[in-house]
């Protein structure tokens, strides 16, 4: 077991790993890589029941409940009362993944927006952060954020962000954090090094997004939480920086934002 850093993984969808089937095996992996807590995240009601149960049922894992826009196109403001119940269980630290999606589209923008907004205020009024799924709908993500955020104090992350320094700058300026996936080992994700040296350590998270986006050199396989560490690992090579700095920073901060209790 590699006991010299903690880790945290803040984005996973363990049901979707295997379709659930082997999670304690999955877990056991991870925490042989130092990882001490995952965040299992919804993108629609099965999905968060999902997380919740596993929450319950592991040690270290936490859940996050939400609709992801792909998801959203039956959504109805009674699916929030649902989502609310959900929300109150223990060990869920945070709403989400909701946001927008312009690249697949599945569900109009109209109705996007309308589930986005909608769970923007739920998770307000519960005083839970969020978690920002936001693909090719960077202006349209901000622009809500900005005027939600008039009246709320909301925090959260954007997670396996995608954008440039720009929009990095105006994620941070929202006073919310920056999270990066395995993209960051690809050798083609040049501008994403870049925004990775632009972010200060104690706004940056990172995450699996398991089972998507395996990190070099498994990329093409399914992904899991343990390979958060290559994450990390890259990060500090990009940064320059030892790796049990990064592990504390990303560490601090998701303990920070979600309520963590580590074991």
């Amino acid at each position: 077991m590699k006991e010299d850093i903690i880790l945290v993984d803040t984005h996973a969808h363990l049901d979707m790993i295997n379709a659930g089937k082997g999670t304690a095996e999955v877990l056991e992996r991870a925490g042989e890589q130092g990882v001490r807590a995952v965040i299992s995240v919804g993108i629609d009601l099965e999905s968060s029941r999902k997380a919740v149960d596993y929450s319950n049922h592991y040690p270290g894992v936490y859940a996050a409940v939400g609709i992801h826009p792909n998801d959203a196109a039956g959504f109805e403001e009674s699916d929030l009362s649902r989502l609310k119940m959900l929300a109150g269980k223990n060990n869920v630290v945070a709403w989400g993944e909701i946001g927008l999606d312009y690249f697949r589209k599945h569900t109009p923008v109209n109705i996007q927006k309308k589930a986005f907004e909608s769970q923007l205020e739920a998770a307000a009024s519960l005083q839970l952060p969020v978690i920002i799924h936001d693909r090719d709908a960077h202006e349209d993500c901000i622009s809500i954020l900005e005027s939600f955020l008039g009246s709320s104090s909301l925090k959260g992350v954007f997670h396996c962000f995608s954008g440039d320094r720009n929009l990095a700058r105006k994620v941070m300026d929202l006073g919310f954090f920056v999270s990066f996936t395995g993209v960051v080992t690809f050798p083609k994700a040049r501008d994403l090094m870049e925004v990775v040296e632009f972010v200060p350590m104690d706004l940056m998270m990172i995450e699996t997004d398991s089972p998507f986006l395996s990190p070099a050199p498994f990329r093409g396989k399914v992904n899991e939480p343990a390979r958060v560490r290559i994450v990390a690992e890259k990060i500090a090579e990009i940064k320059g920086l030892p790796l049990e700095e990064v592990a504390e920073w990303t560490t601090k901060n998701a303990v920070g934002l979600f309520g963590l209790q580590l074991l």
